[in-house]
């Protein structure tokens, strides 16, 4: 979507700048406009998603961490008791 909107401004500004007339020339710039909200709206729900990821694997490793310190504690016992 930002490879389009990109395409769509250099298009705009170089080869198509004579031929955009009128109605042409706003629904062309409303076209490329909206590609670029998309690629803003895409963006954002990547930097959510990878925020989600980075907590639950933060939880998981937190959780492995205190289930290996438990396991390695019941070793210690076993072996001085």
């Amino acid at each position: 979507m930002l490879l389009a909107a990109l395409l769509m401004l250099i298009a705009g500004e170089t080869v198509l700048k004579q031929s955009l007339k009128d109605s042409w020339f706003l629904i062309y710039w409303l076209v490329c406009f909206v590609f670029t909200g998309l690629a803003i709206i895409v963006a954002f729900l990547d930097v959510r998603s990878l925020g989600q990821r980075v907590r639950q694997e933060r939880h998981q490793l937190l959780e492995t961490t205190l289930n290996q310190i438990q396991s390695d504690a019941r070793k210690k016992r076993r072996g001085s008791g």
